[in-house]
């Protein structure tokens, strides 16, 4: 396989993950283009190397600059922005962490806390068995919100080493 055929098949894969993080594939696209990219691009480059609306490439860079993974620069001499992604894949996976568990895990972890407020009456079946599935959802909820927190704040080596170790 040639180079620019493994570019290509890179920022298609990419795309297609990135939307089991809950990003468009465009957005991902664009992420993945920075991610190889030697230097920072403008929103142009972007646009002619993807073959996306001005638009398009314009809302995804600045999606991805929310998410924390890709970061403007600003060159001496030239009037346009420049964009180019975070390469530390750590840093990558741990961001993607923080913005899955803000869209996802914490309104989950809202509402359950809402639902766990309901009373099942003595001997009614239906009510203990929604008591006892909240109950249940908001211990998994609040493990899972714990452990991503631990591992936001973890360093890779310690990731590594533990997942060597479970390994063994």
């Amino acid at each position: 396989m040639e180079l620019q055929q493994g570019k290509e098949k890179f920022i298609e894969s990419w795309g297609t993950i990135g939307s089991n993080w809950g990003i468009n594939r465009t957005m991902a696209q664009i992420h993945a283009l920075l991610l190889i990219s030697p230097e920072s691009m403008s929103s142009e480059e972007i646009r002619d190397e993807l073959k996306i609306s001005m638009g398009n490439a314009n809302m995804n860079v600045r999606a991805l600059i929310d998410w924390g993974l890709v970061y403007k620069e600003l060159k001496t001499g030239h009037r346009k922005e420049f964009f180019r992604a975070e390469k530390d894949m750590w840093e990558v996976f741990k961001k993607i962490i923080q913005q899955r568990k803000k869209k996802e895990l914490e309104p989950l972890l809202r509402v359950v806390s809402e639902l766990s407020a309901v009373k099942a009456q003595h001997g009614d079946k239906s009510a203990e068995e929604f008591e006892k599935t909240i109950s249940d959802l908001q211990l998994f909820s609040s493990k899972a919100d714990s452990m991503l927190d631990r591992l936001v704040r973890a360093d890779s080596n310690w990731l590594f080493n533990t997942f060597f170790t479970m390994l063994k």
